[in-house]
């Protein structure tokens, strides 16, 4: 059976900065795991169909429905028109400082206009679909129970089982109004307590204004740099710090395809534009955090560093495919987990030094502890960088020396030769600045194109848009002609209708079946580019272009297919509202055209 979601760009977020729910035009809750973000889902529907797992809520006659998020927020309202009425849905996750034990979300509706009779119904599946739970009657809702976990839904409403469902018909006139708050603990605790969802949602608009509220201006780009830093927010977990790619796994890079993966995690390459976003945007408390949970995940031998890792900092992510789930829109396999923690990537080492750096030059307090960690991790290093890796696309076949990762590994060694940086030697510092020019000069003799632009591995013809990265990092200035070439070169051989692929996915790529969308944050970068050869039109035409790519309410994926208008990928996707943030402000004039590093 294949799925039936609704369209990837047909959802919205909820979040509470520990797990995140999707829901769709229609009122559907089809993904939600609990607790956090890389927990098994109870709502499942999105990769398969409703029997594994969700909640809907919506009017029993036709309808036309609008939506928008509150204000900064991700309390989300969604009006539903029908002939005889009109309702207004408001779904959120409740977020505060204090909530460290339960997950609740909460739906209210209410009626604004003559008369609505509405449905709910509502599927609980643990384990990604796959175990019914035991459901009981409670005094104000249901309780399942399904191993560790346990779920209450309480309600005003009187519900009734149907199926392995659980549902209620019912009427409001206008001015009437219900709720419905679903709760998560653990099934040895004392049920989760209940709540008034009013008062609820009054204490997750204030935390989420008092957040957006400190957003710096971003000129005509505002209102869509303010979204997307709440989009971040809501993938950051808040106990630890950490900041996940996307609240998904497995929405395909190709519909049918197998190009689907688990982005449920932190990468380290997201770190550097990470906190250049934050902290440009005035975020340096998330800023802060994050650097620390980069310290405390990557504290240990250096030889073990991974690109990824969990929300807590978890190393063993193993991958296995779900065979219950037949995948959105029948794309298998439906992934869990993400092998790719046990590649070698030369690149993370210069992300995670990269990041620290940058830190310290914007005057984010230092750490507490662990000061030669960064030079333990330079030293090795030392050791690896002439090795061929898989590269930040995270190729499946064998390893390359690709230019980025060379770039990559230089920027580590520029930013340990500096001074202030770390505890490090003077006579570290002059090894290190030695092997930043070693590296420097072998990029530019085996890296470049006999017309003048970089390509994606030593020796190759392939053009590769992590290339683009070049100028932001600062491995070459703005005005070097190689830079001018690779963007031309990016924008003429490597787009489809004017949006920037990662690199020609054919058979002999990476490893995979051929096929895939543009890779959104890749078409941000030459924005950047543009913006850095003082090219503004240009940067400023295809910022307006990118951003029109939104959804209705704001939200970006991993890719876009240009051909079908269709969005492809993991959903929200960070790096994409991350690469929109630092285009818009770079491109406003706040962030850093002159500034050395990202």
């Amino acid at each position: 059976m294949t799925g039936t979601a609704a369209r990837i760009e047909d959802h919205a977020m909820l979040g509470n900065c520990r797990s995140a729910a999707l829901v769709d035009r229609d009122g559907t809750i089809d993904w939600l795991c609990l607790p956090r973000f890389d927990s098994d889902a109870v709502f499942a529907a999105l990769l398969g169909n409703e029997e594994h797992g969700c909640w809907k809520l919506a009017p029993k006659a036709p309808y036309r429905s609008t939506r928008q998020y509150r204000d900064g927020s991700l309390v989300l309202e969604t009006t539903f028109d029908t002939e005889t009425g009109s309702v207004q849905l408001l779904d959120f996750m409740v977020t505060s400082h204090d909530e460290e034990v339960h997950t609740h979300l909460v739906r209210i509706v209410r009626c604004t206009r003559g008369q609505v009779d509405l449905q709910m119904r509502v599927l609980l599946r643990f384990d990604y679909g796959h175990s019914v739970p035991w459901v009981t009657q409670i005094d104000d809702g249901i309780q399942a129970v399904c191993g560790p976990d346990r779920v209450t839904l309480r309600t005003p409403m009187h519900l009734l089982g149907h199926d392995l469902a659980t549902e209620v018909e019912f009427t409001l006139l206008e001015g009437g109004h219900t709720w419905f708050v679903l709760s998560h603990g653990l099934s040895h605790e004392q049920a989760p307590p209940p709540l008034d969802p009013l008062q609820a949602l009054r204490e997750t608009e204030d935390f989420w204004h008092r957040w957006s509220d400190r957003c710096h201006s971003a000129g005509p780009w505002d209102a869509q740099v303010r979204r997307s830093l709440v989009v971040l927010k809501g993938l950051s977990y808040l106990p630890t710090g950490a900041i996940v790619a996307a609240p998904t796994t497995s929405l395909p890079e190709r519909l049918g395809g197998e190009r689907n993966w688990d982005y449920r995690y932190c990468w380290l390459r997201d770190s550097v534009f990470t906190l250049v976003a934050l902290i440009t945007a005035g975020y340096h408390d998330e800023a802060e955090a994050f650097r620390d949970w980069l310290r405390r995940t990557v504290a240990g031998s250096p030889d073990q560093l991974q690109a990824l890792y969990s929300v807590w900092g978890e190393r063993r992510l193993l991958e296995w495919s779900v065979p219950w789930l037949p995948g959105y829109e029948g794309s298998q396999p439906v992934r869990v987990g993400n092998a790719a923690a046990g590649q070698f990537q030369l690149d993370v080492y210069g992300e995670l030094i990269g990041a620290f750096h940058y830190a310290h030059e914007k005057g984010v307090p230092p750490p507490k502890w662990g000061d030669g960690l960064l030079t333990v991790y330079l030293e090795q290093l030392e050791q690896r960088w002439q090795e061929p890796d898989e590269g930040i696309w995270e190729i499946r076949e064998a390893r390359r020396h690709f230019v980025h990762s060379k770039v990559m590994a230089w920027l580590a060694f520029d930013c340990g030769a500096r001074d202030g940086f770390g505890d490090s030697t003077p006579e570290q510092r002059v090894r290190w600045r030695a092997l930043a020019d070693r590296i420097h000069a072998e990029v530019l003799e085996r890296g470049v194109h006999a017309d003048g632009h970089f390509v994606q591995s030593y020796d190759s013809d392939r053009l590769d848009a992590a290339c683009l990265l070049i100028p932001l990092v600062g491995f070459l200035p703005p005005d070097d002609p190689r830079v001018a070439a690779t963007a031309d070169a990016i924008a003429q051989r490597l787009t489809l209708d004017g949006l920037v692929r990662r690199y020609h996915a054919d058979d002999e790529a990476d490893g995979l079946p051929a096929g895939e969308g543009v890779f959104v944050a890749c078409s941000f970068w030459l924005v950047d580019n543009y913006t850095l050869l003082g090219r503004l039109d240009e940067a400023r035409t295809l910022l307006e272009r990118l951003i029109g790519l939104c959804n209705d309410v704001g939200l970006l994926a991993e890719e876009y297919d240009p051909r079908s208008g269709r969005m492809l990928g993991n959903f929200p996707q960070g790096y994409s509202h991350v690469a929109l943030v630092n285009s818009a402000l770079r491109l406003h004039g706040l962030s850093g055209e002159k500034e050395r590093h990202p």
